[in-house]
């Protein structure tokens, strides 16, 4: 049976590949054909914190070590956010006499990897930022083209264990020629470093990425706003089938705290992103988090569905207007269903066991996830719930008979 509820998300491959330009996968370049980024990282979506969403580049290594504290002290770390990410900003616009990456001597005095020992005395892992081009995306420091090799190695010597590889400034070639460099690099670099490839989507990346990273932006970059939300998740949709263990489709950080959307629409984001597999990453000042925002982020049941060891990637089954239904399998025989309401108004929303691999006549138990309950009732053939506008429900759903 448990095959039946995986079998449901592959059967759309054809029609997914059918969605893309043949042209395009005849012009990946063949190099990405010997690279194979097997530093066993990966296995679940990656959790941690990211600078960008909240600070963009008002970053230092005081707050890096402030969110790696509150990161331990609020219990976020024992649920599984474990990487403290440092986005674009961290370093000297030049490079030293040996053409070395610099960290900016005005934020970050002490050198990042007396902040890398810091934050893995913490039992947590340094991520660090650089950019497939001549500069990264603020212009405020050098990106690593040309520069792999050495860059590379600097990171494994400073302890770092994730980087975020950004697209801008760089020579005009095609990013299937440019990230293969880097993905070298780290391999050769001695140290298993996560590599998240932010190449926007844009040369459809989830079509060739599991080779060169252990995840891939599938979108442009997300804004704290209801419609960029959604809009992110759907586009990362299409490519559901080619998310696997060790390289996971992105749809970009969580927005979640940052103060632009609602409390239910914070909960719908947080719902998509567990069920899609999608990289958590907190984007939002935690050193500061309501008691709401750690509500939302805390939910370990969530989570749970995020992490869980099938690794398949849950999508949308069923749209009718505002009403969505988003389903993927999870281990134990168990199917994990996201009911979205889209638009504004108060509605009921529908899972229906043919649309979300449960065989027809099944008894089913649901677990409401953001209730904490087990629901008394059982369900047979379907699943009805009512929620308001722009929020959802999220349930685990298990046969019993």
């Amino acid at each position: 049976m448990e095959r039946a509820f995986i079998n449901f998300v592959f059967c759309g491959l054809l029609l997914l590949i059918g969605c893309v330009s043949s042209t395009t996968v005849r012009d990946l370049d063949p190099l990405i054909r010997r690279d194979l980024l097997a530093n066993g990282l990966a296995n679940t979506p990656p959790m941690g914190w990211n600078s960008w969403n909240h600070f963009s580049c008002k970053i230092d290594e005081k707050m890096i070590k402030e969110t790696a504290d509150a990161l331990v002290s609020t219990g976020l770390a024992k649920l599984g956010y474990k990487y403290v990410n440092i986005d674009d900003c961290w370093a000297e616009i030049a490079r030293d006499d040996k053409g070395n990456l610099v960290p900016k001597k005005s934020t970050f005095p002490s050198g990042i990897k007396a902040l890398a020992d810091y934050v893995h005395n913490k039992g947590l892992k340094l991520g660090i930022y650089s950019d497939a081009g001549y500069f990264t995306c603020s212009q405020t420091m050098p990106g690593s083209l040309g520069h792999e090799e050495q860059d590379a190695k600097t990171f494994a010597s400073w302890g770092i264990d994730y980087l975020k590889y950004d697209n801008c400034f760089n020579d005009g070639s095609k990013p299937t020629v440019r990230y293969p460099v880097m993905t070298r690099a780290l391999m050769k670099a001695g140290r298993p470093i996560f590599f998240s490839l932010c190449e926007w989507g844009d040369l459809h990346p989830a079509l060739w990425g599991a080779k060169i990273g252990n995840s891939w932006r599938t979108t442009g970059d997300i804004a704290d706003t209801w419609e960029s939300m959604t809009s992110r998740i759907d586009m990362n949709d299409v490519y559901a089938e080619l998310a696997r263990p060790g390289g996971w489709n992105d749809p970009d950080m969580l927005e979640v705290g940052n103060g632009g959307m609602t409390k239910d629409e914070y909960i719908s984001h947080f719902s998509l992103w567990a069920i899609s597999k999608a990289p958590l990453l907190i984007g939002c000042d935690v050193r500061n988090a309501t008691k709401e925002t750690m509500q939302i982020i805390s939910n370990s049941e969530v989570i749970a569905v995020n992490q869980d060891a099938l690794g398949v990637q849950g999508k949308k089954v069923r749209m009718e207007g505002d009403q969505e239904v988003w389903a993927g399998p999870l281990s134990g025989y168990r199917v994990a269903v996201v009911l979205q309401n889209r638009g504004p108004h108060r509605i009921n929303i529908t899972a229906r066991w043919d649309d979300i691999g449960i065989p027809p006549n099944s008894v089913v138990e649901a677990r409401d996830l953001w209730l904490h309950k087990t629901l008394k009732k059982q369900f047979v053939g379907h699943l009805t719930a009512t929620m308001n506008g722009h929020a959802c429900k999220m349930f685990i759903l298990k046969p019993i008979s």
